[in-house]
């Protein structure tokens, strides 16, 4: 059933104005995303007319721009992915790990997106895989499975990386499971300390190298001793890397999963109001505890799209990747390897996880059985920039 509010509502209406306010300061690729949005679930897109062969009932299905930044698509692509996790999960406890970055830092990655985006990726897994690996605090190879999420609960900017980590790891030697403490996977401290030493080593490598742009006020970090400079008080910071406590079993896992991997910078069920003076949402306030928590927020709607678009993932970029045990390359044999030093059984293979041979749902009316019987031709590509648009962000004729 369709929210009383959504982002495409904001888009339609608002984003016309906010497009030629900002007309040469978008990318292709967020125009292109807009237009996924505003289109997603329209006739615009397509789709096809159902009709019950018992009691002739009838309804349209218009299709799904599939864009991994539109609230209304994640659903589907959460729940295949889901899917295919389920069988990799261990009978261990799991921890959730995050790693997030200093604002001045996040400063840089703005400007540097993909580059940022993986150094974060590749140190922050690294530091996990390190330590894991020291006989002082584990003496394991362990898995990983990251994901990417750029912003806070309000929208802003906020590089941070999300993992899933099971609560042991295979011997060096790969003769035992060692098994972490209950509540306890690695030092959070320690892990801090190196965090921050790889990822600003390897950060000022890609200076040196030339790699790194920046502009407006920014532009000045282009010089070395500048960006020595503007690095230097973050050198002294403790980095923060948080963990959580283990799961309560694989089920709490997925149901983490299911939240966590395939979510966007904010999600239908949290918009309350969009007027003439501006969006209103709910957000956290993670300085608040208790019921104080759930607070609301108004921006004018520039604003919202503006913090909206500040979440596009660079083109390509993969914001879910697994590392260790679960690297892609070889999951299936290390993840065989552990359920035998585990002394457990493979998962079964579930004929109830095959897709049903008719996933429509069943009539609203009767439960008859619905039927295609008209295709709806899609009116222009899905993956184009906006049409012209009028004030009330319908297509101009």
């Amino acid at each position: 059933m369709r929210t009383a509010l959504e982002v495409a509502d904001i888009f339609r209406v608002a984003g016309p104005a906010y497009r030629a306010a900002h007309a040469g300061h978008l990318s292709l690729h967020q125009l292109k995303i807009m237009s996924a949005v505003e289109h997603c679930r329209t006739a615009a897109m397509g789709g096809h007319v159902e009709a019950c062969t018992d009691c002739g009932h009838w309804r349209i299905a218009y299709n799904s721009c599939r864009n991994r930044h539109c609230p209304k698509c994640q659903g589907a692509a959460a729940r295949t992915w889901l899917a295919a996790r389920e069988a990799d999960l261990l009978p261990v406890g799991y921890f959730h790990v995050v790693f997030t970055m200093p604002a001045e830092v996040a400063d840089i990655a703005f400007h540097n997106r993909a580059l940022v985006y993986d150094l974060l990726f590749r140190t922050a897994s690294e530091t996990m895989m390190t330590i894991a690996a020291d006989p002082k605090h584990l003496g394991a190879r362990i898995g990983i499975t990251a994901v990417l999420h750029t912003w806070g609960s309000a929208m802003t900017y906020h590089p941070h990386v999300h993992m899933i980590v099971p609560g042991g790891g295979v011997s060096c030697d790969g003769t035992r499971w060692i098994s972490s403490r209950p509540a306890f996977l690695l030092p959070v401290r320690v892990l801090g300390a190196l965090f921050r030493r790889l990822f600003l080593t390897r950060l000022m490598a890609l200076h040196d190298a030339g790699k790194l742009a920046f502009f407006g006020p920014m532009a000045p970090l282009a010089d070395r001793r500048a960006f020595l400079r503007h690095l230097s008080p973050v050198r002294k910071k403790r980095w923060v890397v948080y963990a959580k406590p283990p799961f309560a079993g694989p089920a709490a896992v997925l149901a983490y999963l299911s939240r966590y991997t395939h979510r966007v910078a904010i999600s239908n069920r949290r918009l309350l109001a969009f007027d003439e003076t501006g969006v209103t949402f709910q957000y956290k306030d993670y300085r608040r505890s208790g019921a104080g928590r759930q607070q609301v927020m108004t921006l004018t709607s520039d604003e919202f799209i503006r913090r909206f678009l500040l979440h596009v993932l660079p083109r390509g970029f993969h914001r879910i990747r697994h590392y260790g045990l679960l690297a892609s390359g070889a999951r299936k044999d290390n993840l065989e390897q552990a359920r035998q030093l585990l002394a457990v059984a493979p998962p079964t293979a579930d004929d109830t996880s095959v897709e049903p041979a008719d996933p429509r749902p069943p009539c609203p009316c009767c439960g008859g059985h619905m039927i295609i019987v008209e295709i709806i031709e899609r009116r222009y590509q899905s993956r184009a920039p906006p049409p012209s648009s009028n004030a009330s962000g319908r297509p101009a004729s």
